[in-house]
């Protein structure tokens, strides 16, 4: 019932920036954490950033210094800013949305956009 629709995808230089943008349908009630994977050809999806309901943020290796993830509640909204992009940030990156059920967050719900493609290449 709740989509997300990432936005903001395309192609930029390597040491270039873009900001991803993810709207939901509609606001999540409970406790919702919000992250951003990604998955290249042939890889697998690879964890990019997660932030959870309190603004605690977690990045991935690979990216830690060069993203930020934020998020705006009262539009529904997680971005991802992209910094210092490298040709090995190629991929599509989606949109999630982890809506716990329980307040010991030992279950959960999960919501995904579609995805993006971003292009790193000169």
């Amino acid at each position: 019932q709740v989509q997300l629709v990432e936005s903001g995808g395309g192609l930029v230089q390597p040491g270039g920036s873009l900001t991803l943008s993810c709207a939901a349908s509609r606001s999540i009630s409970g406790i919702v954490d919000m992250g951003w994977y990604r998955q290249a050809p042939g890889k697998q999806r690879e964890l990019v950033a997660t932030i959870t309901s309190g603004g605690t943020t977690n990045y991935g290796d690979s990216v830690s210094g060069r993203f930020t993830i934020s998020r705006d509640n009262p539009k529904n909204t997680v971005y991802l800013q992209m910094n210092s992009l490298k040709p090995e940030d190629t991929a599509v990156y989606t949109c999630n949305a982890r809506n716990y059920l329980t307040l010991t967050r030992d279950s959960w719900r999960d919501f995904w956009g579609q995805g993006t493609q971003v292009t790193v290449s000169t």
